[in-house]
């Protein structure tokens, strides 16, 4: 696959249909694939986080889930064809999962919110796609003991919805332990839009790349410092490599 250096991450430059494509045939073939997104959150955490940095870039496929990064791989000269959003991908692989009888794990959100996404999967497609689900609050020394049930629950496919490093972090850990599992994602706050806790922007915001604002004014005072101070950090990373790129040339 074609991986694009952008702010010391490894991105695929890979469409929707090319990701879904890889992760049908990976689960088919028996193997594992594991899977992270990156937005200018990450990616501003991960220059100084190396233990993230790790987590992502060892990882099997990483897409660009913000459009400020298929925007930044355009002005950096490395351009990255298409946004592959970490939320539509799960909707997506659930489908999927429909169609050619996978079971799913959800892991993660509140007790409530990963009941609903569950009851809601169930009732849109069937109970049978269903390998289990937990929240997302444990301590650290419980991880092995989770990882070993989901890995026992028979699931194709398991979605991770907790906060950044945790999640990236959790998965990099025990992918061997969930060697079974064929594909393996963190997707953030998605079961919280999923179960309807969370509106997500319409279709013209994320187009144009403010689906961070109208995230931002449903909870400003928890998203303030990842969006303003983080999409700050970003712009500013970005102008430095740009300016860097120049003066080589």
């Amino acid at each position: 696959m074609d991986k694009i250096n952008i702010l010391n991450t490894y991105i695929d430059n890979l469409s929707m249909q090319e990701t879904l494509t890889i992760v049908e045939k990976t689960i088919s073939s028996g193997k594992q694939l594991h899977h992270v997104v990156v937005n200018a959150g990450k990616i501003v955490a991960l220059q100084s986080d190396l233990q993230l940095r790790q987590s992502v870039n060892e990882s099997d496929l990483i897409n660009a889930d913000g459009q400020a990064v298929v925007w930044a791989s355009k002005i950096l000269g490395k351009p990255l064809k298409e946004r592959v959003a970490g939320i539509d991908l799960m909707v997506n692989l659930i489908e999927l999962a429909h169609r050619k009888n996978y079971k799913v794990f959800f892991f993660g959100a509140q007790e409530d919110v990963v009941k609903s996404v569950v009851k809601q999967y169930s009732s849109q497609y069937s109970s049978n796609i269903i390998a289990g689900y937990r929240n997302g609050y444990f301590k650290k020394d419980e991880e092995k003991e989770i990882a070993k049930e989901i890995a026992q629950s028979g699931a194709q496919m398991l979605f991770v919805a907790i906060s950044s490093p945790t999640k990236e972090n959790f998965l990099y850990d025990n992918k061997d332990v969930l060697q079974k599992v064929n594909f393996i994602m963190g997707v953030g706050g998605s079961f919280d839009v999923v179960s309807g806790k969370v509106k997500r922007a319409p279709i013209w915001m994320q187009n144009s790349g403010l689906e961070w604002a109208y995230r931002f004014s449903q909870e400003p005072q928890r998203m303030w410092k990842r969006y303003l101070v983080g999409n700050s950090k970003f712009i500013g990373l970005v102008i430095r490599e740009k300016f860097k790129k120049n003066n080589t040339n």
